[in-house]
C-alpha cells in the first residue's frame, strides 16, 4: 500500500525540516489519536539522530497498544535545497505490527517567498493483499489527518526561540544587512556547519 501527500506550508524550509525531525511535533501531528513515550533510558530526543528509537504507542493519548520503533536515516544523494527523513522502523507488538513492512519518508523544499514544500510517503504491507485492502481506506484516512495538523502546525513553526542558533544566525544576519554589510557570507557559513 501507498499513502502519498504533497502540501505547501507557511513556513520555510529551515523551519520546516527542524519540526520533522523532532519527535515533539511527531507527537503533535498524531494527536489525538495517538501518542507516543519513549522506551530509551534518555526518554525522547530534542531531534531524531539516525538509528532505532524505541516507543510505547498510546491509542487516545492514554491507553498503551503496544511497542513501535523509528529507525531513522536521512538519505543523501538528493536534488539541491531537498532534504529528507526517511523511517524504516515499525511495530514490534500490538495491532500496527500486522504490517510488516513500513518505509516512510518526509522531504521538504523551499517554495518562492518563503514557503516550503512538504512531500510525504508512506509504503506499508501486511504481506496479504486481503488485508492491505482491508487496512488502506483507514491508514489514508489518518494519513490525511496528519497532513491537515502539519499545514495548521506549520506556520507556527517559523519562531525561533531567543538564544537558539538559529535565532542568533538570523540576528547575526539581520545586524550585517542594517549596517550594510553581505549577507551571503554568512549565509554560506550556516549551509557549511550544517545549520541551513
Amino acid at each position: 500500500m501507498r499513502v502519498l501527500l504533497k502540501l505547501t506550508l507557511d513556513c520555510d524550509a529551515d523551519a520546516a525540516w527542524r519540526a520533522i525531525r523532532s519527535p515533539s511535533v511527531l507527537r503533535e501531528v498524531v494527536a489525538p489519536w495517538l501518542d507516543f513515550s519513549s522506551l530509551e533510558p534518555d526518554g525522547l530526543p530534542t531531534t531524531w539522530p539516525p538509528g532505532r528509537h524505541r516507543l510505547q504507542a498510546l491509542a487516545f493519548r492514554r491507553w498503551p497498544t503496544g511497542e513501535e520503533f523509528v529507525d531513522v536515516s536521512y538519505p543523501g544523494g538528493l536534488p539541491d535545497g531537498v532534504r529528507m527523513l526517511r523511517d524504516g522502523g515499525g511495530a514490534v507488538t500490538g495491532p500496527f505490527a500486522a504490517l510488516e513492512s513500513w518505509d516512510h519518508r518526509m522531504a521538504v523544499s523551499p517554495l518562492p517567498g518563503g514557503r516550503t514544500l512538504y512531500r510525504d510517503r508512506l509504503r506499508a504491507s501486511t504481506g496479504s493483499p486481503i488485508a492491505d485492502a482491508a487496512i488502506w481506506y483507514p491508514l489514508w484516512a489518518f494519513w490525511q489527518w496528519r497532513g491537515a495538523r502539519i499545514r495548521a502546525l506549520a506556520p507556527g513553526w517559523a519562531f525561533d526561540p531567543p538564544g537558539s542558533a538559529d535565532a542568533t544566525a538570523r540576528a547575526g544576519r539581520e545586524a550585517s544587512v542594517s549596517s550594510g554589510a553581505s549577507v551571503s557570507s554568512g549565509a554560506s557559513a550556516g549551509r557549511a556547519r550544517g545549520d541551513r
